[in-house]
This record gives C-alpha cells, structure tokens and sequence, in this order.
C-alpha cells in the first residue's frame, strides 16, 4: 500500500551541501522500500550519499535509532498518506476501494523491498511492531469501505483480510513469477476488476 516517494534507487552524487538528518532517512527509506531492513546500513547509504559515517554518527546514535526511524516514515508514507489520499476522494466508497486496490498492486513492481520487510518481522522486532501496526490499520481501513459499501460488518472484516492477502499474494508474484501476472494496462486493469468484483459483490 505505497505511494511512490522514493528518488532513483542507487544514484549517487557529490554533495554540494552539509547531509540533514531528513537526507540520511531519505536515502534509509529508499533502500527499505527496494532492498528490504538490510539495505539500511550506515556504510551502503554513506556510500550512496557519498557521505562519511562521521556524517552518519552526527545525526544518529546508532544503526537501530536509524532504522526505527525509517520504519516510522515507512508506515507515514506506506499507509497514512494512502488512506489520506484515497480518503480525500468524493467518489463513492466502492470506487474508492477499486482505487485502492489499482494502487497498491501497482506499488508492489515498484517496490520489491516488502517482501523482505516481512520476512525480517520474524527476527527483528521493531520490524515486526511496525508490520503489526500497518496491517492493522490497512486491513481495518478496507473493512471499513467495505461497511460503506454496504456489507455487514462481519463479512466486511472477512472481505478485507481477503483483500489484503491478496495483496500479499500479488507482491510475491511480482517478486518470484512475474511472468503469471498480466502484462499489458488493459489486462492489469481488468485484474483490479476482478478482485473489486469478488470483494465487494
């Protein structure tokens, strides 16, 4: 469930100014979001910033600090600011959900990184605070248009855990066997439709 707020993943360039704080998390959330929680490591992003780790140790205590940090910023970005924008639509709520559900299906080819987000939740735990936190609020924002719609609140929460691991689903497709997905705009299109025809109906 992410909008695309990252910068070319990889660039690197000669900075032309004192690296802030937000540069460092930046970068941090660039490499969770293609790369996964090991990607966010103080010598790959000084290398990417073309940085000093003293620049690093200026700003942050310690790899973990940096990393809660850029979790926190993941679920702004990955959650909040979708829920906010499909929110700030005047469609109704069953468009607003095929919205959603286009959206993020979309987010999982750019974002590859996910995945290893979730396989990392079993062993680190502010990984897991930070899945466990989203996947609530994602999964109780689906059930709630889903209510909107018209279902009754059971089937709605039932409807949504579907809807999410089928997003799930979707992003390890994306990520193992792209070749079974849908190539084309149009057929991408008609699989969105699909899946809003079986959740919502």
């Amino acid at each position: 469930m992410e909008q695309d707020h990252t910068l070319r993943y990889g660039s690197m360039s000669k900075p032309t100014r004192s690296l802030t704080r937000d540069d460092w998390l930046t970068a941090a959330l660039d490499a969770l979001l293609h790369e996964g929680p090991a990607a966010v490591a103080v010598q790959p992003l000084a290398r990417r910033l073309a940085a000093t780790k003293g620049s690093f140790y200026w700003h942050f205590a310690s790899r973990d600090e940096l990393l809660r940090e850029t979790l926190q910023r993941w679920e702004v970005v990955a959650t909040d600011d979708v829920i906010a924008a499909v929110e700030a639509s005047s469609q109704p709520a069953a468009e607003k959900a095929r919205a959603l559900f286009a959206q993020v299906t979309a987010s999982s080819a750019r974002h590859p990184g996910q995945l290893s987000l979730l396989a990392a939740a079993a062993t680190h735990p502010d990984v897991a605070a930070a899945i466990e936190r989203s996947t609530q609020r994602r999964v109780e924002y689906v059930a709630k248009l889903l209510r909107e719609v018209g279902l009754r609140p059971a089937v709605a929460q039932r409807r949504a855990i579907l809807a999410y691991a089928t997003y799930l689903g979707h992003a390890q497709l994306v990520r193992t066997s792209p070749d079974v997905l849908p190539d084309t705009q149009r057929s991408r299109r008609a699989l969105v439709d699909e899946m809003a025809a079986v959740l919502i109906v």
